[in-house]
């Protein structure tokens, strides 16, 4: 039900390795807002107790990917770089709509879909790159993504019926795929 509709452009690993250190920057990045959008679940529904632990969980184990992250780029003496919008999310976040309960249902598919997708790519980038433990960092990455987007699903699903969450996911899905086809290939995660 939560599976993504379109694969990543075999073309999109060619621009990632032809400049890992700016996909370096950009993955520290990602995590970076991956750590504070947990945190916004938090802050915004703090009377949905059973989000607060896991979102809680989440925002921390985001951190501390961004921490590796970062200790990765300062080896290479990278500088990181500061917050740009991020065209792929900020599509995935218009689609989503207003009204307290539609707004957290569809924050939580999208959070699993950016998981989702993050999963491929970090996948993708574990088979790629020739240095042993760049691809056991980009496994235990991918992993974790995994996990983070039956996260959001279950969350979806305690809160929203089977059904609801289905229909929605699929549209959100369906909208993601479009997003993914349209934007241009770069060294970055999205």
């Amino acid at each position: 039900m939560f599976d993504l509709k379109t694969p990543t452009d075999d073309r999109w690993i060619d621009a990632v390795l032809a400049d890992f250190d700016t996909f370096l920057i950009d993955h520290a990045a990602c995590e970076r807002k991956a750590s504070a959008t947990g945190m916004s679940f938090v802050v915004r529904y703090p009377d949905r107790r059973e989000l607060l632990d896991p979102l809680i969980e989440f925002a921390r184990e985001e951190l501390e990917h961004f921490h590796r992250v970062y200790r990765l780029c300062a080896e290479r003496d990278l500088t990181l770089a500061g917050d740009d919008k991020d065209p792929y999310v900020s599509a995935l976040l218009s689609s989503v709509r207003t009204g307290r309960d539609h707004r957290l249902l569809d924050r939580l598919l999208v959070s699993g879909i950016v998981e989702a997708r993050g999963c491929e790519r970090f996948g993708l980038v574990a088979d790629a790159v020739g240095d042993r433990e760049l691809q056991w960092f980009y496994r235990d990455i991918a992993r974790s993504e995994a996990r983070h987007r039956g996260l959001f699903l279950r969350l979806a699903r305690f809160y929203f019926g089977d059904a609801e969450v289905a229909a929605r996911a699929d549209q959100l899905l369906e909208r993601e795929a479009e997003i993914v086809r349209n934007l241009p290939l770069r060294a970055a995660l999205h």
